[in-house]
């Protein structure tokens, strides 16, 4: 089969979870699709390496994440939303407004980890990796994983129990 055929397929078979991953590290859609066309182009220049090693969706994750979070790095990014939202914001129908506040909420939370947690925490979690397999996608040690993982965890807890009060509070 062509290189360039097998690339168009395996793109079209993890692009939509490179995607998620793409959107959970970064906490934008919009982002998350730079990211990952970004991630794309790095991973068809080195198309021929990576097929040679048997798991491209690994290589490809690792490019993402590592994308993303170079991206966080650029000064125009350090943009700060506003609480404001427009008065024609589309809502959620009865049924699934829990289900979306819940949602809203995680990745609210997950918006408050560092880089580093927050890519660990989808991995682990998300992705369901194991610590060894989200060590080599961020090129770090399993013990940096499992420390920023934990406190990454912890984080999120304290996010989202600091939300309930507030709100418990209104």
């Amino acid at each position: 089969m062509d290189r360039d055929q097998e690339y168009v397929e395996f793109v079209a078979a993890a692009g939509g979870a490179l995607r998620r991953t793409a959107f959970l590290v970064c906490g934008d859609w919009h982002r998350a699709d730079d990211v990952v066309q970004e991630s794309l182009v790095k991973l068809y220049r080195s198309w021929t390496k990576i097929d040679r090693h048997g798991n491209p969706l690994a290589y490809a994750r690792r490019i993402v994440v590592n994308t993303a979070l170079d991206s966080g790095r650029r000064s125009w990014r350090r943009e700060v939303p506003t609480a404001d939202l427009p008065t024609d914001q589309v809502r959620l129908g009865g049924d699934h407004a829990a289900e979306q506040a819940a949602r809203d909420e995680l990745l609210t939370a997950l918006g408050t980890l560092a880089p580093r947690q927050r890519a660990c925490v989808v991995l682990r979690y998300y992705e369901d990796l194991s610590v060894e397999q989200t060590a080599a996608i961020l090129g770090c040690s399993a013990g940096t994983v499992r420390s920023q993982s934990a406190r990454g965890l912890e984080t999120l807890r304290d996010a989202i129990d600091r939300n309930r009060q507030i709100g418990r509070a209104r």
